[in-house]
This record gives C-alpha cells, sequence and structure tokens, in this order.
C-alpha cells in the first residue's frame, strides 16, 4: 500500500505542475502532505515536513549566496574585460563571433540563472549578428550549448535539486563530474567553431567597428567597479578553490565570499541594498523552492514511501539490466528535459531511479550524476518547459521548433561526450 500511495504521489505532483493546475511551490507542499494524512502518518506529519527542511537546509543557502555572489560580480563588471576583449579580437570574423558568444555565455552563465544569461548575452551579441548578417539560430544554438554545460554547475537548479533529492552535498555529487564538465565545455567550443567555420565559409570576413557597452543601461554602467577587478578576480578564485577543495563547507564559503564582496564594492548601505534588490527575485525563486523540495522529499522518505516504490520497481527490472542504470539515466537526461520539468525529474522521478539501483548495490550518487549531465541542464534551453527558454528564443528572434531542430543534435552531443568521459573517469560506472 506504501507503494501505491508513493506512486500516487509523484504522479499526481507531476499531473499537476505539467497541466499547470498549481505552481511547483504549491504542490511541492501541498501533495505529498495530502497522501501523507490519507495514508495515515497525521501525527508525525510536522515532524516529517522539518527534517526534510533541515536536510536541505544548507543546499537552499549554498545556492541563495551563490546566486548572490555571481550576480555581483557580473554588476560590478568582473567579467567584462573579458567580454570587451573577446568582442574586439573577434571584430568582423563570423567564426570568431561564433567562438567569441559561447565563451562569453559559459563566463555570464556562471551566476547560475539562465535568464539573466541569456539576457545579457543576447543583448551584447545581437547587434554584432545582424550588422554581419549571421543566422541568428546560430545565436540561439550556441548560447543554448554555452548556459546548458554551465548550468550543471552546484549553484545552478539541476545540480541543486539533485543535491536536495539525494541529501547529497556538492563534493559527493559534483567534484567527481568536473573532468566530463570540462569536456563538455570543450565541446561547446567546437560546436561553435564549426558552426562559426560555415557561416564565416558563407558571408566571408567584414571590417566592422562595433563596442557591445553601448547597450548597457545607466543603472548597469552605474553598478560597474572596474578599479575593484583584481580584488574581485582574486576573490573569485579564492572561492573557486575553495570550493573545489572544500576548505570549508559550501554555504559557509558562499556567504562569506559574497558578505565580502558586498562590502568593498558597495561600502554605502543604499548601494548594498539595491543590489540586493536586483537579484532578490532570483533568490527567493531558486531557495524557496527547494525549501518546498525539503518537505515533498520528507514526507517520501520518512514515510518509507520511496523505500517501497523502489522495491515494486527492482522486482520488475531483470538483474542483467540493473548494472546499466547509471548509462541509461545519463543517455536519456537530455531528451527527458523536453517531458520533464527539474522539479517533476528531481523530486519526483530521480528518488526513485536510485532507491531502485541502491537495491542493486548502485550507489544512487551515481544516479545523480547521471541525470546531472542532461536533464535540464544541457537539455534545458531547449525545453518549452522552462521560461527561459522563450526568453532566448523571443530575444534572438527565432522560433522555438526552428530552435530546437537545429541545435537538437549539438546538444545531446554535449551529454554523450560527458557521459563518456563519466565512464572514463569512474563518476558513473556499468
Amino acid at each position: 500500500m506504501l507503494a501505491l500511495w508513493g506512486f500516487l504521489t509523484v504522479a499526481v505532483f507531476l499531473y499537476l505542475i505539467m497541466s499547470k493546475r498549481l505552481s511547483v511551490l504549491v504542490a511541492l507542499i501541498i501533495v505529498p502532505m495530502i497522501f501523507a494524512l490519507i495514508g495515515g502518518f497525521g501525527a508525525d506529519i510536522g515532524e516529517m515536513m522539518l527534517e526534510g527542511i533541515i536536510k536541505v537546509a544548507p543546499t537552499g543557502i549554498m545556492v541563495a549566496f551563490a546566486v548572490l555572489y555571481f550576480g555581483l560580480m557580473i554588476d560590478a563588471g568582473l567579467f567584462d574585460p573579458i567580454i570587451v576583449r573577446i568582442v574586439s579580437l573577434v571584430k568582423g570574423d563570423p567564426l570568431k563571433v561564433v567562438v567569441g558568444t559561447a565563451v562569453i555565455t559559459m563566463i555570464v552563465a556562471l551566476d547560475g540563472d539562465g535568464s539573466s544569461t541569456f539576457m545579457i548575452t543576447i543583448s551584447a551579441m545581437l547587434p554584432l549578428y545582424k550588422k554581419l548578417g549571421i543566422k541568428p539560430l546560430i545565436l540561439s544554438g550556441v548560447v543554448a550549448l554555452g548556459a546548458g554545460v554551465m548550468n550543471i554547475a552546484p549553484w545552478g537548479g539541476p545540480t541543486a535539486r539533485a543535491m536536495t533529492s539525494l541529501n547529497a552535498d556538492a563534493s559527493q555529487l559534483f567534484n567527481p563530474v568536473l573532468p566530463a564538465m570540462a569536456a563538455g565545455i570543450l565541446w561547446v567550443l567546437v560546436a561553435a567553431y564549426l558552426l562559426g567555420k560555415k557561416e564565416r565559409k558563407r558571408l566571408g570576413v567584414i571590417d566592422i567597428e562595433y563596442d557591445h557597452r553601448n547597450e548597457l543601461t545607466t543603472e548597469q554602467v552605474n553598478a560597474k567597479r572596474p578599479n575593484l577587478f583584481w580584488f574581485n578576480l582574486l576573490l573569485t578564485l579564492v572561492l573557486i578553490v575553495a570550493l573545489i577543495l572544500t576548505w570549508l563547507p559550501l554555504p559557509v564559503l558562499f556567504m562569506i565570499a559574497f558578505a565580502l564582496a558586498l562590502v568593498v564594492n558597495y561600502p554605502k548601505i543604499q548601494d548594498q541594498q539595491e543590489r540586493l534588490k536586483s537579484h532578490a527575485g532570483n533568490v527567493v525563486m531558486v531557495s524557496t523552492m527547494i525549501f518546498a523540495a525539503g518537505i515533498f522529499t520528507g514526507i517520501l522518505t520518512e514515510t518509507k514511501m520511496v523505500d517501497a516504490m523502489a522495491t515494486s520497481l527492482v522486482s520488475i527490472i531483470p538483474d542483467s539490466f540493473a548494472s546499466q542504470l547509471p548509462i541509461l539515466v545519463a543517455i536519456t537526461s537530455m531528451p527527458l528535459s523536453l517531458v520533464f520539468t527539474p522539479d517533476a525529474y528531481y523530486f519526483g522521478v530521480l528518488p526513485v531511479i536510485s532507491k531502485s539501483a541502491a537495491s542493486f548495490g548502485i550507489d544512487p550518487i551515481q544516479i545523480g550524476r547521471a541525470a546531472i549531465l542532461g536533464q535540464m541542464t544541457t537539455g534545458f534551453p531547449l525545453s518549452p518547459l522552462t521560461a527561459s527558454t522563450f526568453i532566448l528564443v523571443g530575444m534572438s528572434g527565432v522560433e522555438l521548433g526552428d530552435h530546437q531542430r537545429f541545435i537538437f543534435k549539438w546538444a545531446f552531443g554535449t551529454t554523450i561526450v560527458m557521459t563518456i568521459v563519466a565512464l572514463l573517469t569512474g563518476a558513473i560506472q556499468v
């Protein structure tokens, strides 16, 4: 009976969010509550929910302050010299423009927010594409590739959700995937080179002058802190090293780094408040979702529904097939971005698959690593289930269907390349 309640919980959750009957935030809280009450767990439901919230608290804090930190670095202009240099180097060469677009996208995408990545990158590069006559599908496609691979970062939505769902930290889930992510970045650059080479052959090299800084708003210009470039660069490099080597817990590292960055770059209280307000929407959206997910996973776990669901699935999976679960999850992860929202997949599907894998002696963390190689990472800029995708195609001036058909094989290629490297490095095993 527990398995039935569990499957019904997941099924109703998926139905309500995919049919847009309820928002994801509300469904994460209400649906498991209802089925826990029906299942007779009313007396313990509060404790179960709190237990789930406590488990995801470190992840929620880390993601919130990571979004704030990298958003602040973009505001202050840490990446501006790189962007300016890239734009000055590409000049009128379509090949260099397309490769430069990929590099700029991956730099801007460090803030972990797809919408801001698309708005900043498209705003900077679209006028240049129009001047040169480069196909807008290449702009939307290359930006999608760069943003997709960078969305694997632990402060990005999918990895944060996977950590929440599996009760894991970044050192367990993300660090072993770093070589695969590096391979994915290289693949994106190769794809951009090949696409840019075709445009160079079609258009030739044109002699033009272009400065993306003319596209900035007054507010964006006022927020820049060029005199603090070296401080911000050093702080960011130290933070990245500390994150990889886990000198301190990840939430603590981001909190310390953000506090230092904020007070040095914007010593006036009014300026600090403006920076906080400018990123408040992203922080609230991400962090509240994670805490709501804590309730969902807390109830499913504490009631043992997930265990019962996994047991029932194990009974129908052939033993000979079980060892292939990680690679199967990895290969299907990107295409499933077109079917499942990140919340539906990571909070509804992943826990069941990982529990089933554990029953066969497979580390559930491997399933999580396999999932983030494509599910709403390389796949999110093509998915009609994410609002940021419509920002990407809308600002680029292309149709969603055309965008999907044009870039799908390249995005899926990113996942395949990363899966191969993940297998070679042992991040996932068969």
